[in-house]
Protein backbone atom coordinates (compact mmCIF):
# COMPACT_ATOMS: atom_id res chain seq x y z
CA UNK A 1 0.00 0.00 0.00
CA UNK A 2 1.52 3.02 -0.99
CA UNK A 3 0.38 6.76 0.17
CA UNK A 4 1.07 10.15 -0.98
CA UNK A 5 1.43 12.36 2.41
CA UNK A 6 1.21 15.17 -0.42
CA UNK A 7 -2.52 14.77 -0.33
CA UNK A 8 -3.03 15.14 3.46
CA UNK A 9 -1.78 17.55 6.66
CA UNK A 10 0.00 15.71 9.15
CA UNK A 11 -3.47 14.43 10.84
CA UNK A 12 -4.97 13.22 8.36
CA UNK A 13 -1.83 11.54 7.38
CA UNK A 14 -1.70 9.93 10.35
CA UNK A 15 -5.44 9.17 10.18
CA UNK A 16 -4.98 7.37 6.85
CA UNK A 17 -1.76 5.19 8.16
CA UNK A 18 -3.84 3.87 11.20
CA UNK A 19 -6.70 2.78 8.86
CA UNK A 20 -4.56 0.50 7.06
CA UNK A 21 -3.30 -2.80 7.74
CA UNK A 22 -0.05 -4.16 6.83
CA UNK A 23 3.34 -2.59 5.17
CA UNK A 24 3.27 1.06 4.14
CA UNK A 25 5.02 3.29 1.50
CA UNK A 26 4.73 7.15 2.28
CA UNK A 27 5.59 8.92 -0.67
CA UNK A 28 6.17 12.88 -0.87
CA UNK A 29 6.72 13.27 3.36
CA UNK A 30 7.20 17.03 3.83
CA UNK A 31 7.25 17.41 7.68
CA UNK A 32 4.68 15.38 8.53
CA UNK A 33 4.53 15.08 12.38
CA UNK A 34 4.15 11.23 14.54
CA UNK A 35 3.96 9.40 11.87
CA UNK A 36 3.94 5.63 12.95
CA UNK A 37 3.20 6.81 16.63
CA UNK A 38 2.60 3.69 18.90
CA UNK A 39 2.74 1.95 15.78
CA UNK A 40 3.66 -2.37 15.76
CA UNK A 41 4.07 -5.16 13.99
CA UNK A 42 4.19 -3.56 10.40
CA UNK A 43 7.31 -1.86 8.07
CA UNK A 44 6.48 1.85 6.91
CA UNK A 45 9.00 3.34 4.40
CA UNK A 46 9.24 6.70 4.19
CA UNK A 47 10.11 9.04 0.87
CA UNK A 48 11.09 12.14 2.00
CA UNK A 49 11.42 14.00 5.39
CA UNK A 50 8.92 13.14 8.32
CA UNK A 51 8.71 16.03 11.15
CA UNK A 52 9.12 16.00 15.11
CA UNK A 53 8.25 13.13 17.05
CA UNK A 54 8.99 10.33 14.15
CA UNK A 55 7.96 6.92 15.70
CA UNK A 56 7.07 8.60 18.83
CA UNK A 57 6.13 5.69 21.54
CA UNK A 58 6.77 3.23 18.86
CA UNK A 59 5.95 -0.50 19.67
CA UNK A 60 7.35 -2.89 17.64
CA UNK A 61 7.34 -0.97 14.07
CA UNK A 62 10.14 -0.54 11.72
CA UNK A 63 10.28 2.75 10.26
CA UNK A 64 12.53 3.87 7.25
CA UNK A 65 13.30 7.15 6.23
CA UNK A 66 15.00 7.53 2.76
CA UNK A 67 15.75 10.88 3.50
CA UNK A 68 16.90 13.16 6.68
CA UNK A 69 14.12 13.32 10.01
CA UNK A 70 13.78 15.77 12.62
CA UNK A 71 13.36 16.64 16.29
CA UNK A 72 12.72 13.60 18.23
CA UNK A 73 12.45 10.59 16.53
CA UNK A 74 11.86 8.09 18.19
CA UNK A 75 10.68 10.07 21.66
CA UNK A 76 9.60 7.63 24.11
CA UNK A 77 9.77 4.25 21.90
CA UNK A 78 9.38 0.87 23.45
CA UNK A 79 10.07 -1.09 20.51
CA UNK A 80 11.29 -1.49 16.85
CA UNK A 81 13.25 0.04 14.84
CA UNK A 82 13.87 3.03 13.28
CA UNK A 83 16.10 3.34 10.26
CA UNK A 84 17.28 7.21 9.23
CA UNK A 85 19.39 7.33 5.22
CA UNK A 86 20.55 10.49 6.17
CA UNK A 87 20.70 12.81 9.39
CA UNK A 88 18.48 13.62 12.31
CA UNK A 89 17.53 16.32 14.45
CA UNK A 90 17.89 17.28 18.04
CA UNK A 91 16.83 15.19 20.66
CA UNK A 92 16.69 11.73 18.89
CA UNK A 93 15.58 8.66 21.40
CA UNK A 94 14.15 11.27 23.69
CA UNK A 95 13.06 9.29 26.92
CA UNK A 96 13.46 5.98 24.77
CA UNK A 97 13.01 2.82 26.66
CA UNK A 98 13.60 0.17 24.30
CA UNK A 99 14.03 -0.34 20.36
CA UNK A 100 16.93 0.23 18.31
CA UNK A 101 17.09 3.63 16.10
CA UNK A 102 20.06 4.07 13.19
CA UNK A 103 21.22 6.90 11.77
CA UNK A 104 23.54 6.58 8.91
CA UNK A 105 24.83 10.32 9.50
CA UNK A 106 25.15 12.82 12.15
CA UNK A 107 22.97 13.78 14.66
CA UNK A 108 22.03 17.08 16.44
CA UNK A 109 21.87 18.50 20.04
CA UNK A 110 20.57 16.01 22.78
CA UNK A 111 20.38 13.08 21.64
CA UNK A 112 19.81 10.01 23.57
CA UNK A 113 18.49 12.62 26.84
CA UNK A 114 17.14 10.39 29.50
CA UNK A 115 17.32 7.06 28.14
CA UNK A 116 16.67 4.41 30.13
CA UNK A 117 16.67 0.19 30.53
CA UNK A 118 14.21 -1.80 32.36
CA UNK A 119 14.72 -5.44 32.28
CA UNK A 120 15.25 -6.90 29.06
CA UNK A 121 14.43 -3.57 27.75
CA UNK A 122 17.90 -1.92 26.38
CA UNK A 123 17.86 0.93 24.15
CA UNK A 124 20.22 1.41 21.63
CA UNK A 125 21.06 4.69 18.90
CA UNK A 126 23.80 4.14 16.81
CA UNK A 127 25.07 7.71 15.41
CA UNK A 128 27.17 7.43 11.86
CA UNK A 129 28.99 10.42 11.69
CA UNK A 130 28.95 13.02 14.91
CA UNK A 131 26.75 14.09 17.51
CA UNK A 132 25.85 17.26 19.23
CA UNK A 133 26.17 18.91 22.84
CA UNK A 134 24.52 16.97 25.34
CA UNK A 135 25.15 13.82 24.04
CA UNK A 136 23.76 11.30 26.70
CA UNK A 137 22.62 13.68 29.14
CA UNK A 138 20.79 12.28 32.19
CA UNK A 139 21.07 9.17 30.52
CA UNK A 140 19.77 6.62 33.13
CA UNK A 141 20.24 3.18 30.73
CA UNK A 142 20.92 1.96 27.15
CA UNK A 143 23.68 2.09 24.93
CA UNK A 144 24.75 5.07 22.60
CA UNK A 145 27.41 4.57 20.09
CA UNK A 146 28.52 7.61 17.77
CA UNK A 147 30.95 6.36 15.07
CA UNK A 148 32.63 9.27 13.89
CA UNK A 149 32.36 8.37 10.30
CA UNK A 150 33.98 11.56 8.25
CA UNK A 151 34.42 13.54 11.29
CA UNK A 152 37.68 14.84 13.20
CA UNK A 153 38.14 13.79 17.05
CA UNK A 154 36.96 17.93 18.04
CA UNK A 155 33.57 17.25 16.57
CA UNK A 156 32.44 13.35 17.14
CA UNK A 157 30.52 14.89 20.13
CA UNK A 158 30.16 18.17 21.45
CA UNK A 159 30.49 19.86 24.76
CA UNK A 160 28.60 18.50 27.54
CA UNK A 161 28.20 15.34 26.80
CA UNK A 162 27.02 13.02 29.27
CA UNK A 163 25.68 16.01 31.96
CA UNK A 164 24.01 14.03 34.76
CA UNK A 165 24.39 10.61 33.46
CA UNK A 166 23.88 8.49 35.92
CA UNK A 167 23.62 4.74 33.80
CA UNK A 168 23.94 3.38 30.79
CA UNK A 169 27.11 3.49 28.38
CA UNK A 170 28.01 5.66 24.99
CA UNK A 171 30.31 4.69 22.97
CA UNK A 172 32.59 7.04 20.63
CA UNK A 173 34.91 6.35 18.10
CA UNK A 174 37.70 8.62 17.24
CA UNK A 175 41.96 8.43 17.62
CA UNK A 176 41.82 10.78 20.83
CA UNK A 177 39.36 12.24 22.68
CA UNK A 178 39.94 15.77 22.52
CA UNK A 179 37.16 17.46 24.24
CA UNK A 180 36.58 17.58 28.04
CA UNK A 181 33.68 15.77 30.10
CA UNK A 182 31.87 16.43 33.02
CA UNK A 183 33.17 15.06 36.07
CA UNK A 184 30.99 12.37 36.65
CA UNK A 185 31.48 10.60 33.62
CA UNK A 186 34.37 7.94 33.33
CA UNK A 187 36.34 7.60 29.91
CA UNK A 188 38.23 4.46 29.03
CA UNK A 189 39.35 2.45 25.67
CA UNK A 190 36.70 0.18 24.88
CA UNK A 191 38.18 -3.36 26.16
CA UNK A 192 37.07 -6.66 24.32
CA UNK A 193 33.97 -7.47 26.52
CA UNK A 194 33.19 -4.04 25.49
CA UNK A 195 33.74 -4.32 21.51
CA UNK A 196 31.44 -7.70 21.94
CA UNK A 197 28.55 -5.94 23.15
CA UNK A 198 27.90 -3.79 20.81
CA UNK A 199 29.40 -5.56 17.96
CA UNK A 200 26.06 -6.61 16.84
CA UNK A 201 24.88 -2.95 16.04
CA UNK A 202 27.69 -2.58 14.25
CA UNK A 203 26.98 -5.06 11.60
CA UNK A 204 22.90 -3.78 11.67
CA UNK A 205 24.33 -0.20 10.61
CA UNK A 206 26.92 -1.52 8.24
CA UNK A 207 23.56 -3.99 6.59
CA UNK A 208 21.27 -1.07 6.71
CA UNK A 209 23.39 1.15 5.37
CA UNK A 210 25.67 -0.88 2.82
CA UNK A 211 29.10 0.50 4.45
CA UNK A 212 31.64 -0.41 6.95
CA UNK A 213 34.04 1.59 9.27
CA UNK A 214 36.50 2.94 7.18
CA UNK A 215 40.73 2.15 8.04
CA UNK A 216 41.62 5.24 9.51
CA UNK A 217 43.29 4.62 12.67
CA UNK A 218 39.74 5.38 15.01
CA UNK A 219 39.35 3.37 18.18
CA UNK A 220 36.67 2.71 20.84
CA UNK A 221 36.26 4.52 23.92
CA UNK A 222 33.74 3.81 26.44
CA UNK A 223 31.62 6.66 28.62
CA UNK A 224 30.25 5.23 31.71
CA UNK A 225 29.29 7.28 35.05
CA UNK A 226 31.84 7.57 37.44
CA UNK A 227 29.92 8.71 40.36
CA UNK A 228 26.79 7.68 42.31
CA UNK A 229 25.36 11.01 43.33
CA UNK A 230 25.75 12.54 39.84
CA UNK A 231 23.75 16.17 40.27
CA UNK A 232 25.97 16.81 43.83
CA UNK A 233 27.83 19.10 42.58
CA UNK A 234 25.01 20.67 39.83
CA UNK A 235 22.84 21.16 42.71
CA UNK A 236 24.70 21.47 45.92
CA UNK A 237 26.66 24.73 47.24
CA UNK A 238 29.22 22.17 48.34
Amino acid sequence: MTIDAGLYDFQGLNEKIRAEQGDLTIEHCLGHRFIGAGDAGRTITIHGTPGNALGCYLNGATLVVKANAQDQAGDTMNDGKIIIHGDAGDAIGYAMRGGEIYVEGSAGYRAGIHMKAYKDKKPVVVIGSKAGSFLGEYQAGGIIIVLGIGCTDEEVYGRFCGTGMHGGKIFVRAKELRRVLPEQVHAEEADAAALAEIEPYLQAYSQYFDKSLPDDGKKFFVFTPNSKNPYKKMYAMN
